[in-house]
């Protein structure tokens, strides 16, 4: 049984060593990875969607700094619309999958245990799961830490992962993909608005966006207030 866990590591050790010396070594064009994306839509049709998906996922679960470039270049391949579904289901795909891995990793191996709690992260992210639960990891989403570090730091603890990190993630990452997917969609709509190649109706082509964009900073005043709520409410009482 453990022989065949260290194999699994081993495997995922060099598939990560692979993807990041390739990484350093040739950097990431965008506008060439954009337009490879789009010949792949194109070529592929209806297996696009869980293509990208697929994609997105593993450079989440791999750490690699992509997530900004993926999000925003799905409305440019899918529409707005298709597109939150598309990054939705890969950010949850993404922090099932980091979960799991580091459940396995963090379970099986004591040097990484120790690691981890050499970690700044884990032990404020451990803290902050002991004493408010699903509550810290809702919060934790909106923080300035990337979402890979809290996937995995987060299975270092004893957290559930339904209730307890995946439903507050599910819930957490909507206002960043609302935001990063109406910027990627009101960018391609005004180029397309300026070229004249934009043959839909201009008026629907800024409007869901716009509406994604004031959702997401609704939706993060009404986190950061139920925030400060929590924070007062933890303060004790002063002693008369």
């Amino acid at each position: 049984m453990r022989r065949g866990w260290w194999w699994k590591v081993a495997v995922l050790a060099v598939l990560v060593a692979v993807v990041w010396r390739w990484w350093q070594e040739n950097g990431w064009e965008k506008e060439a990875a954009f337009k490879l994306m789009r010949e792949w839509s194109d070529k592929l049709g209806i297996w696009a969607i869980p293509l990208y998906i697929s994609i997105h996922a593993l450079s989440i679960a791999l750490c690699l700094p992509s997530a900004i470039f993926f999000e925003t270049a799905a409305p440019l391949l899918f529409g707005f619309l298709s597109s939150l579904f598309c990054v939705f289901s890969a950010k949850i795909l993404a922090a099932s999958l980091s979960f799991s891995i580091g459940r396995l990793v963090f379970r099986n191996s004591s040097s990484a245990v120790e690691w981890a709690q050499r970690n700044r992260y884990f032990h404020l992210i451990s803290r902050g799961v002991e004493r408010d639960g699903w509550k810290f990891v809702l919060l934790a989403r909106f923080s300035p830490v990337p979402s890979y570090v809290i996937n995995y730091t987060l299975a270092a603890t004893e957290v559930g992962f339904l209730l307890d990190f995946l439903l507050p993630t599910a819930i957490g990452c909507v206002p960043m993909i609302l935001q990063n997917t109406s910027i990627g969609s009101l960018a391609g709509a005004a180029v397309a608005t300026a070229s004249g190649s934009n043959k839909k109706s201009q008026f629907w082509s800024y409007f869901f966006p716009v509406i994604g964009i004031l959702s997401s900073v609704l939706i993060s005043l009404r986190i950061k207030n139920y925030s400060t709520q929590v924070s007062v409410s933890e303060i004790p009482p002063q002693q008369k």
